[in-house]
């Protein structure tokens, strides 16, 4: 079995076609037929189920894909390893962050890491804390960027504390709260609410925060990022608790403190089993000592 064969694979699994793969590929498309056949005949299992309208995987294809794709990274990693070895960074750099991290400058670190080290291939991944923090723990992100509660901690990882903030009340500029310099939970508690989906991170902060006051709010939205909650605030759909830090980059809302607004605290993250070449030089870039204490 050759890792070239598992890259045809895993390419024709993503793209859901042996053409459009042979030219993500760079190769011909007879060429990556006739390795992934040979694959299977060395499997003894279709890996493929083909028609004249599509390619999808069979369950041996299924059972083989994940494989495939830690052995790819293992031999990735392996090359990063002796460059690095040698004084050259390169590989993958994969990076999560939340929509609302506002602790590091994430675009000047990249654009810095790409100056040092040109052979670094970045890719960046938008999402929720917890699914960020499990995709750091199967080694499919090299680090994330976190919004937690401060009742929360990551676990199983590496934490590195970058800041803490509080959350503020956005309101429409003609919403009747607009000209009030601060509110409290209890008189928010009657509006209507855009939030990010339940059971998320983001969430929760507002969450908890309501329930330890003993109220109860009406979260009519739900929605996936903070930007579109503002795109709901301004017209005067609803109100919202976003962290008084990202809040400037958002036009056309008026922000108002909150007497008992709910913390929440910015973490980076990184897996507890090593970290590739990469991943170090974006810590040492963004100034981070990697020693750090493993989350419980």
């Amino acid at each position: 079995m050759e890792l070239q064969q598992m890259r045809y694979v895993v390419a024709v699994a993503e793209t859901n076609s042996f053409t459009r793969a042979a030219e993500r590929c760079l190769v011909v498309q007879s060429a990556l037929s006739h390795q992934i056949a040979r694959l299977e005949r060395e499997l003894g299992a279709r890996l493929f189920e083909r028609t004249s309208r599509r390619v999808r995987l069979t369950p041996a294809g299924e059972a083989f894909l994940p494989a495939a794709r830690q052995c790819l990274d293992a031999a990735e990693r392996a090359a990063a390893e002796v460059a690095a070895a040698v004084g050259e960074v390169r590989g993958r750099l994969a990076v999560g962050l939340i929509a609302t991290v506002t602790a590091a400058d994430i675009p000047g670190a990249l654009r810095d890491i790409r100056r040092r080290y040109p052979q670094v291939r970045v890719s960046l991944r938008v999402g929720a804390s917890d699914d960020l923090i499990e995709q750091v723990k199967d080694g499919s992100l090299d680090v994330a960027f976190l919004g937690l509660p401060t009742t929360a901690r990551p676990r199983g990882v590496v934490v590195h504390e970058l800041a803490r903030d509080r959350l503020v009340a956005v309101v429409a500029p003609d919403h009747p709260l607009a000209a009030e310099p601060a509110v409290d939970l209890r008189r928010l508690s009657t509006e209507v609410f855009a939030d990010l989906p339940a059971g998320t991170a983001g969430r929760a902060q507002s969450d908890q925060a309501f329930s330890a006051a003993g109220l109860v709010r009406d979260v009519a939205f739900e929605v996936t990022t903070a930007d579109y909650i503002a795109r709901l605030v301004r017209p005067g759909l609803a109100v919202a608790l976003l962290p008084s830090a990202y809040v400037p980059q958002l036009a056309g809302v008026v922000t108002i403190d909150v007497t008992d607004a709910p913390g929440r605290v910015e973490y980076l993250v990184w897996s507890r089993f090593g970290r590739t070449p990469a991943a170090t030089a974006f810590l040492a870039v963004l100034g981070i000592a990697a020693e750090d204490r493993p989350g419980a």
